[in-house]
């Protein structure tokens, strides 16, 4: 099986002295999700809890909302490399019965490859109604800025492969009192995002109505529609969100925080959940 990271040679330059030595890169390697045998996505990503992605993904596109939706996750016997050897980057997600099979389409799969989603009002529109768990139905979380403000260190902190490569993406679930849930790493935000959301779905942890996802860059559209299909009432990124993101948070009830630096952070929707101490 792929690993998470591999070793290259490099030539470093410091302070003008120049020297040839081994470097850690994370590896980066495609993984095919096929559903019930057919392919519907590609996507670059760090090997590692590839069923968790898979299931995770399905979840963000409405397929998924409990572990007995699906009756197995199975790489590939037969995508082999040319000496026969398994790649372990084809995996094929297969529903249980009655589990309602999505129409899957080039768009579809050019909006997963490319992950730039589908703009303007018909991605709201989706996900509005293809949500499984309104976040305005759950009892409302309430945090504190400082607390908020003492989970990107937090997330760091669990960060290990990034410590070795410096070049890995984060995303970390923590608990309405702070509590570091889960913490998963990828070169691709949405999939560290998707490993988080599938390993609660086979759990049987979904939805996921008292936590806060944090993610390590920004928080585009699709960070927010991952927070919504699994539940999740609060995305903080530590970079700026999109405008659509924005968007979205403000359709559905997602408390939407950026720019989340140390006591700073800017809160774009759903301020109602953090307890600030003044008024605006």
């Amino acid at each position: 099986m792929g690993r998470v990271t591999e070793r290259r040679r490099v030539i470093r330059v410091r302070d003008g002295a120049v020297s040839a030595r081994p470097d850690t890169l994370v590896a980066e390697e495609p993984l095919e999700i096929r559903l019930n045998g057919k392919p519907l996505a590609i996507t670059m990503r760090t090997p590692g809890d590839d069923f968790a992605l898979a299931a995770g993904f399905l979840v963000s596109e409405g397929v998924l909302a409990a572990a007995d939706d699906v009756q197995s996750i199975v790489y590939c016997a037969g995508a082999t490399d040319g000496g026969g050897v398994n790649t372990y980057n084809v995996v094929d997600v297969k529903l249980a019965p009655g589990v309602p099979v999505p129409d899957i389409t080039l768009e579809r799969n050019v909006y997963t490859t490319s992950s730039c989603g589908l703009c303007g009002k018909a991605s709201l529109d989706a996900v509005r109604t293809t949500a499984r768990f309104p976040i305005s139905d759950t009892p409302p979380v309430r945090l504190t800025p400082e607390l908020l403000a003492g989970l990107p260190d937090r997330l760091r902190a669990a960060q290990q492969v990034f410590d070795r490569t410096g070049g890995l993406h984060a995303a970390a679930l923590f608990s309405e009192t702070g509590e570091l849930l889960d913490v998963r790493e990828d070169v691709g935000r949405h999939n560290a995002v998707d490993k988080l959301v599938g390993r609660a779905l086979r759990d049987g942890r979904l939805p996921l109505s008292r936590a806060v996802l944090l993610v390590s860059g920004r928080a585009s559209f699709e960070l927010a529609q991952k927070a919504v299909m699994a539940g999740i009432p609060v995305l903080a990124a530590v970079s700026a969100p999109s405008s659509l993101a924005v968007d979205l948070a403000a359709e559905t009830g997602l408390t939407l925080v950026g720019f989340l630096r140390g006591p700073n952070m800017n809160v774009y929707a759903g301020d109602e959940r953090i307890a600030l101490h003044s008024g605006v």
